[in-house]
């Protein structure tokens, strides 16, 4: 359900959030009282525990941990364990469990410089993911209104590129409020500026039908050396369309200028 660009957000939060308390935690054991940690135990340990854990492919005590430290108000805990049950990942696959997880996060707010900061984005862009699709045998129906709103929040309060590009994307298609083609330029140039490379693709397009033929077909071209397996398909395709119709000084033109856009020394 999520992009290859949202997972690999989530991926980089989790590393970075969770060196701590990998660094801080000792061999893992059965989760009970002569491992030193119990549902007792403060939340950190039990944070710390279930991380560790989970390294090490022991993901039912993963899931406790967590659930005995998520009780206890701990926000990354409370993140990790609606990763997982988004996932599929160590329990049922069950994307309304992590519906209402990530809506708790979203309830309790953040403070601003608070190290819960990551936590809380990921969970608004998870909302917002939800909201877009909906959630089939649940309550969660399409809601592209609050979808677009929560991108909005993400994008504009935190600068986040995958948020700022769903929103674009949002704001072409008219979904969730009104077109506003002169709004999506402006937040694709953001996502594209911080490397995004779905950003970069659609932005060039819209470069190149504007007329900027060779400075749009070199945004599609630079995007192409960014993208993951999964989104380089219509990438590829946009950028193949456009290459069609170029002309040979355009061509030629792209390519030089697409090694600076793909270096970011063109702005």
């Amino acid at each position: 359900m999520v992009t290859s660009e949202f997972k690999l957000f989530k991926f980089m939060l989790m590393g970075m959030s969770m060196a701590v308390a990998l660094s801080l935690s000792g061999p893992v054991r059965a989760f009970d009282i002569k491992a030193g940690v119990s549902k007792e135990s403060g939340p950190f340990d039990l944070f710390k525990f279930g991380f560790k854990a989970y390294k090490n492919g022991q993901k039912e005590e993963a899931v406790e941990a967590y659930k005995y430290a998520a009780e206890k108000g701990h926000t990354g805990s409370r993140w990790a364990l609606a990763n997982m049950y988004a996932d599929g990942d160590g329990v049922t696959q069950d994307d309304f469990e992590a519906f209402k997880i990530y809506s708790e996060i979203a309830q309790q707010g953040v403070e601003p410089g608070s190290e819960d900061t990551g936590f809380f984005v990921n969970a608004l862009l998870s909302l917002a993911n939800y909201y877009k699709h909906g959630i089939s045998g649940s309550p969660v129906r399409i809601d592209l209104s609050q979808a677009r709103q929560l991108y909005f929040q993400v994008a504009s309060t935190f600068g986040v590129p995958e948020a700022q590009f769903q929103l674009a994307q949002m704001m072409l298609a008219g979904e969730g409020g009104n077109a506003s083609p002169q709004q999506a330029k402006k937040w694709l140039n953001q996502a594209r500026k911080s490397g995004h490379p779905g950003a970069m693709a659609v932005f060039g397009n819209i470069l190149f039908d504007e007329g900027q033929s060779a400075r749009g077909l070199a945004m599609m071209t630079a995007a192409l050396d960014r993208c993951k397996p999964k989104d380089c398909g219509w990438m590829e395709a946009l950028q193949e369309q456009a290459f069609s119709v170029a002309n040979e000084a355009d061509r030629r033109t792209a390519v030089s200028l697409s090694h600076s856009i793909a270096s970011g020394s063109d702005d």
